[in-house]
């Protein structure tokens, strides 16, 4: 089945949940019968497609319009084209699967997994038990039927929970953040389990979650939220390669982000520029597919890549991009803590990135690293947190914060890096503009 949201509001009285409010921002107050836009997306059948944001960012919100728990203030959501005005939940067949499991307790899990049996026939001619004994075999739970609900861990009741969901052969499978309350390495487990469940059956999937690891790990597609707006869609890895606005680039993973005024700029071959961060691989077709109320956008027309150098707090940092860039613009971009390269460890160590310690091809006389222009940056260790496989660090530089991944601590002051074709552009500013400096 295919998922339509078209230009969809929500409002509490003149509180908007989800939508523009009536100053221009998400999240915010409306004046009753104001013309203002919504959220617009698209979700293909059989895709495994994630809503991720912070609390309070309309992502539940969403699913219960789509559930038809609630009512869109404005805008209109179809499956397969069809109109869902007014059609309850029940007439929509949805599959529901909440975070708190919802389990009836006075049933056994077979008796839970085949009651929503009870207002609709087995899908493909099976009878009840064959359909409760197949579920439950397909959710790893093949001798479960007879026990108690309580008797299971909490993985276990989740998978339950997701039977009876699929029981009805639902069109459409909602996930309300159904991991939230496990701990991470069951979390890990089941994820994988409830993404290759969706794969074999085909069902078109719509999973909330605040996970951003969780939304990367299991998605075909991902629409990262902020205060009742998209920000953007894309596939996982263009959503954290290529963060389309700042919110994204500091939401999802950690990143650290710069600001700075441009000090030159030219274009450059494209042999030359086709390594700019974030240009490392062609642009996905589906990555911005099927969304609206977004803030984020590609700039320039994508054919020219530019060499740009800008002044941030008097460091030059040199940056490969095919964004536009006007000679008296300002430039927020940023640069991934695993792509910052330990150059000088200070007291703690030989250093070392989440690549290598000093990376090879690095002219020591030019300050070029694979044969583009590299930046240096001398910080001192604030703090760090072990993480197993590597250490994350915290610096100080000049005034800001900076997050490098290293295998071993660092500390006192040190040196580190990074080659500016690992830097993303985020949003470019043209200081000619009105109401700039």
């Amino acid at each position: 089945m295919r998922l339509s949201i078209e230009n969809v509001r929500k409002a509490y009285g003149d509180t908007v949940a989800l939508g523009e409010s009536g100053d221009g921002d998400p999240g915010g107050r409306v004046d009753e019968g104001s013309d203002l836009g919504g959220v617009t997306l698209d979700v293909d059948h059989g895709e495994f497609f994630t809503l991720v944001g912070p609390s309070g960012c309309g992502k539940t919100t969403t699913l219960r319009l789509v559930a038809g728990f609630d009512a869109p203030t404005a805008g209109t959501v179809r499956f397969d084209g069809r109109r869902m005005d007014g059609v309850p939940p029940e007439g929509r067949n949805v599959g529901v699967v909440f975070q708190n499991y919802a389990l009836f307790p006075h049933l056994s899990v077979a008796e839970n997994v085949a009651y929503g049996l009870r207002f609709a026939d087995p899908p493909g001619g099976e009878t009840r038990e064959e359909r409760v004994g197949s579920l439950l075999d397909l959710v790893d739970l093949p001798d479960a039927g007879g026990r108690d609900p309580a008797e299971l861990s909490g993985g276990q009741r989740q998978r339950v929970a997701l039977a009876r969901a699929l029981a009805p052969g639902p069109d459409l499978l909602l996930l309300d953040e159904p991991m939230s309350a496990l701990d991470a390495r069951l979390r890990e487990r089941l994820r994988l389990q409830i993404k290759e469940i969706q794969s074999e059956l085909g069902v078109t999937t719509l999973y909330v979650t605040h996970d951003q690891e969780e939304a990367l790990a299991v998605s075909d597609r991902v629409a990262v939220m902020s205060a009742g707006a998209i920000e953007q869609v894309g596939v996982p890895r263009e959503i954290y390669r290529r963060p389309a606005t700042r919110f994204v680039a500091a939401f999802v993973g950690d990143n650290n982000v710069f600001e700075g005024t441009v000090r030159s700029v030219r274009t450059v071959g494209d042999d030359d520029g086709r390594d700019a961060a974030g240009d490392a691989s062609p642009e996905s077709p589906v990555e911005t597919k099927g969304v609206g109320s977004g803030r984020g956008g590609a700039r320039g027309d994508g054919t020219r890549a530019y060499a740009v150098t800008v002044d941030v707090d008097g460091t030059a940092v040199p940056l490969r991009t095919r964004e536009s860039v006007p000679p008296d613009g300002r430039v927020t971009f940023c640069v991934r803590p695993e792509r910052m390269t330990v150059l000088d460890a200070g007291d703690g160590g030989d250093g070392g990135s989440g690549v290598d310690a000093v990376r090879p091809g690095r002219d020591e006389r030019t300050g070029r690293v694979d044969g583009h222009d590299a930046v240096t940056l001398d910080a001192t260790v604030s703090n760090a947190e072990f993480l197993g496989d590597s250490t994350r660090t915290y610096l100080r530089w000049n005034g800001r914060e900076l997050t490098v991944r290293s295998p071993d601590p660092l500390s006192g002051d040190v040196q580190v890096g990074f080659d500016g074709v690992d830097a993303h552009v985020i949003d470019v500013e043209s200081r000619s503009e009105p109401g700039s400096e």
